[in-house]
This record gives C-alpha cells, structure tokens and sequence, in this order.
C-alpha cells in the first residue's frame, strides 16, 4: 500500500511541478487555449439562438457583437434587440456596439434624432458605436456627393461618442485589394469576396473614392476629434502594410485595431518578413484586438457553424502562440508562426478588449 502511496503523491508532485513550470512560462501552448480567458472583439450574432454564447463559455471566449447597416443583415434595431435579449442571459459573455443610419443625413431633424437612438443603446447597454463602409463606398447626399466619415456633419455624432466615453469602430473603406484585379490580389478571401460583391470591388468602379481617399477622410476625423476613442476595423483598413498602419497608430494614440478576416494578411506580411511582424506586435502590444468577423445567424446550421468557428481559433491561438510552421487557405505559401510572449498574448486577447471596450470589463 505504501508503494501506491508512494506512486500517487510523486506523480501528483510532478503534474504540480510541471503546472506551475507552465503558469511560470514565458510563452502559452496550444493546450492552455481550454484555459485562458480570451475576447472576440469582432462578431456579428443576428439571431436569438443561443448556441454561439454557450459555445463561446465552454471554450473561454467572451464577444463583442457589433451591429452593421449592411444591407444583407436584419436592421440594426433588430440587431441590438438580438444584443440586448442575449445580455439577459450571458452579460458576462456579450458586449456589443450600436450603430445609426446615415441614409436621412439631409434631413435636419438627423443630428438629433440619430443622438437619440444612440443615447438610447448607451441606456441599453451598448458599449460602443459602429459605422460601416457605406460611409464613403456607398451613399451619396441630395447634391450627389459620395459622404465620407470627415463629414462635417457628423461631428456631432462623433463629440457625443466621445463625451459618453464610448468607442467609434470603423469599417471605413476596404483592403486595398479592393483596388487591383482579382489575379493581383494578395490572399484568397480577398479574391473570394470581390467576385462575390462585384458591387465593392473598386477596381471596377474607378468613379468612386479612391483608397487613399478612404484612407485621408478616416484621418482626417480622428485629427478633427482627437479625445475619440477608436477602434479601427479590420486592421484599419491599412492591413496591406504594417509600416503604414504603424504610422497611424504613431500618429492617433486613441487609435487601435481589430483583426477582423484581416490575419491573413498578417500572415502574408510574415511569408516575406517574419521579423518585421513580429517586432510590430511587440511594439503595438497594447493596440491591437483579436477578432474574426464571425458571422452567426438563423440561415446556417449552427453545429456547422460552430465546429468552424473552433476551428479558426484555434488556428489563430496557434499562429499568435507556437513557433510551429503553418498553413492557411488564404495564403499561398507557408509561414512560421509569430510565438508572441503570454504577456502580448494577454493584451491581444483580453485586456486590450477591457482598454478600449471599458463597458466590457467583467468582474
């Protein structure tokens, strides 16, 4: 019996030995992905179907869902009634960000009726506000000019956001693959999506605001507003180089960035240049969001859906976490994974979420 004992208490020692090696670690592993809290900064849940929530808890994710005038979802005020509902139930799992309608911008009764609405998702419970690419790509006011996010008009939104100590998130123009033929685009779901929407994709579309337009009137707003707190989208649209996003991000200290479908262009840059990647998500630790743009409604099977969404993060905390050799669809040659330190993987992955969301911090 004293050799069971024996037996039991040094494996027991052991395992303990090699936890507290592991929580000491400089670096995660693939298998404390089942552990460490984590935050999806960028979803989009348009549906009253719980599914997703519970299957973020059991894999430790908390999600901000943010509402989009995007005309293939429900309307934004069915979006945060998804939002709010779900909040009932997981308000230590969901956050989510408003949004308003740009369409009656001539109307003069639209500043105070779109602070309205905002004010009242704030009561709700909204923790941010999202404008979409409509601004800009899309709508035009009645002297048929293209409205783009440096408007002055809308400044009153944008000082009512920031007087509230809310965060602006901006889905401001496209990657700049939206300007070049499908067969000079740089990744695969660029290219997927462009033959899809042949609508955004620019190149075909030379009488619209050019990339750099898109790029000079996102600049311009937050030069304007200064004390706004904002979370530029999918690598803020500059997710073709981290030279030119680091040069934003120098520039506009409340400025930080999702990652939204843009990881594939991150692990692009990290084919032709493994060092310069890494070195920018060390020195940009603090402004940078984990997120995907996971897209969760009632026209999906949602054991599809979620057996997915497993995947991609997973795939994602194995790109950020290992030093493995990698992978992907979207890329067309393999890459080495980034293999971040746990203290740069806590901040992409949770407290950065708390920094720039602070309605989010949960207790």
């Amino acid at each position: 019996m004293k050799k069971y004992l024996y037996f039991g208490l040094t494996t027991f020692l052991v395992l303990m030995q090699s936890c507290t090696e592991n929580q000491n670690s400089e670096y995660y592993g693939l298998d404390d992905y089942a552990t460490v809290e984590k935050y999806d900064s960028h979803v989009h849940i348009n549906s009253f179907n719980p599914d997703f929530l519970e299957f973020a808890k059991a894999n430790r994710f908390r999600l901000l869902s943010l509402n989009v005038a995007a005309p293939e979802y429900v309307p934004i005020e069915k979006q945060q009634d998804y939002a709010t509902e779900h909040r009932k139930e997981y308000a230590d799992r969901l956050a989510y960000t408003t949004s308003f309608h740009i369409e009656n911008l001539d109307d003069s009764t639209w500043q105070e009726k779109t602070i309205g609405y905002l004010r009242e998702s704030f009561a709700r419970g909204a923790s941010g506000v999202k404008v979409w690419k409509n601004i800009g790509m899309e709508f035009k006011d009645k002297e048929g000019h293209f409205v783009m996010i440096d408007d002055p008009r809308l400044d009153p939104i944008w000082d009512f956001i920031e007087k509230n100590n809310k965060t602006l998130v901006g889905h401001l123009g496209e990657p700049k693959n939206c300007w070049l033929p499908l067969d000079k685009m740089t990744v695969k779901n660029d290219r997927e999506y462009f033959a899809a929407h042949a609508e955004y994709h620019m190149y075909l579309h030379p009488e619209f605001p050019s990339y750099e337009k898109q790029i000079e009137a996102r600049d311009n707003m937050l030069a304007k507003h200064p004390g706004l707190r904002f979370d530029g989208a999918h690598l803020g649209s500059v997710e073709w180089s981290l030279d030119e996003l680091a040069k934003r991000l120098d520039k506009f200290p409340n400025m930080a960035v999702d990652m939204a479908e843009r990881i594939s262009h991150i692990q692009y840059q990290t084919v032709q240049d493994h060092k310069k990647v890494y070195d920018f998500f060390i020195k940009y630790q603090d402004r940078l969001l984990y997120s995907t743009d996971l897209v969760f409604d009632d026209s999906q099977n949602p054991k599809d859906f979620l057996k997915h969404a497993g995947e991609v993060w997973k795939n994602h905390w194995a790109f950020f976490t290992s030093d493995q050799i990698m992978e992907a669809p979207e890329v067309s040659e393999k890459f080495t994974a980034l293999h971040l330190p746990r203290t740069v993987i806590d901040k992409l992955y949770r407290k950065n979420a708390e920094k720039w969301f602070p309605s989010q911090v949960l207790n």
